[in-house]
């Protein structure tokens, strides 16, 4: 081609900027001219992404807590598409984060730029109709979960199942010897990983109910560590404020607060708590048993009662179309029920759920990098 190819991408957090940064990365590889821009994280912008706005204006989750950040998200939106204007991409690839980035494509397609949607939106779990928005606003799909392929088949929309980048990232057993010395833990401690969120929202909501389920382990196994990795700085800069306002808990609690080693705590650990998301994903794939738990703002929840038809909200519970994880929503998440559960998988032979860990993370091992960056070629080149 006679000028770089120009590909634009908005990833709108954390897991988002891990799915996009091996494909990017591989785009890279094939076109190393190629002008991959518009909003991501630092996976992303280390595998030679540019980013043209802070990834965390976007990192907001639920249908109400998104009102109040609502005037600067529109901004970004409004910024990023004169942007688009002036420097029109070849193609444009939203990275989950539907809410924005179906609007940013079905903008860019009506005025004739391809776009591709990668992550699908949870059509499977509720308002299934919102497939015919998708359709709208993008070209194609990729897909990360093979049960997706029904329901795009269903209404007849293009859809890529590529797998899960981290099921090829993650080995099949992961090395925890390895892990533990990378992060100075003791090898023969019995370690509990407390994840509570990526995104502010779900630390200022999750972290002290997490706070005082570890108490209340500690009480009972003293010898238990605790491992809390932050996602990035932002997040390890507001846990330990908030440790600090729990009577300092890391100074009278063996915990340890580390940032930008989640995979390696989740490895480290024998047991892991969490804030239910693609995390669950991640620590299915590092076969360690885990108690995922979340809680929605009062009118989300109650607005979710109502449209969400999966059985099951986390991801190792959707693959395996059963119940092998608990996963804890509103009045469950406490500190009598988590500690409970997570004591239970320290003192059990876990064996059989590992086991089922393993045949999940075979189905989802599909070279998702290069997957997902020939379909952006093909689609690119149609």
């Amino acid at each position: 081609m006679s000028k770089p190819i120009r590909i634009g991408m908005v990833a709108g957090e954390p897991s988002g900027d891990v799915l996009a940064a091996g494909m990017v990365a591989e785009l890279k590889r094939q076109y190393p001219d190629a002008i991959i821009e518009g909003i991501g994280g630092p996976n992303m912008i280390d595998a030679g992404f540019h980013s043209l706005f802070d990834m965390e204006t976007l990192s907001v989750m639920g249908l109400v807590e998104v009102l109040s950040h609502l005037p600067a998200i529109l901004k970004v939106k409004k910024q990023l598409l004169a942007h688009f204007e002036q420097n029109p991409p070849d193609i444009f690839v939203g990275i989950d984060a539907p809410d924005f980035n179906l609007r940013v494509e079905k903008a860019l397609k009506t005025r004739g730029i391809k776009t591709m949607h990668y992550v699908s939106p949870t059509v499977w779990a509720w308002r299934e109709k919102r497939i015919h928005k998708i359709a709208k606003a993008a070209n194609r799909v990729l897909g990360l979960f093979p049960f997706e392929q029904q329901v795009y088949d269903k209404y007849n929309v293009p859809y890529t199942f590529v797998g899960h980048t981290m099921a090829d990232a993650i080995a099949i057993e992961p090395d925890q010897n390895a892990a533990r010395h990378a992060l100075g833990v003791d090898s023969n401690a019995p370690v509990l990983a407390v994840l509570p969120g990526s995104r502010r929202g779900e630390v200022d909501t999750l972290l002290p109910v997490f706070l005082e389920t570890i108490e209340a382990i500690h009480a009972k196994r003293s010898d238990i560590q605790f491992l809390i990795p932050a996602a990035n700085e932002h997040r390890l800069a507001q846990i330990k404020a908030i440790l600090l306002e729990a009577d300092n808990a890391e100074e009278r609690l063996p915990i340890q607060v580390t940032q930008g080693t989640s995979r390696d705590a989740m490895i480290a650990s024998d047991v892991i708590l969490l804030a239910s998301g693609t995390a669950t994903l991640e620590a299915m794939l590092c076969k360690r048993p885990m108690v995922a738990a979340y809680l929605l703002a009062p009118l989300t929840y109650k607005i979710m009662q109502h449209l969400y038809k999966a059985p099951f909200f986390t991801l190792p519970n959707l693959l395996a179309n059963e119940a092998i994880i608990p996963e804890l929503l509103q009045d469950d998440v406490n500190a009598e029920n988590m500690s409970s559960q997570l004591l239970n998988f320290f003192e059990s032979d876990n064996s059989a759920l590992i086991s089922r860990f393993t045949d999940l993370h075979h189905t989802l091992k599909c070279k998702a990098d290069k997957t997902a960056a020939k379909a952006v070629v093909e689609e690119l080149f149609a």
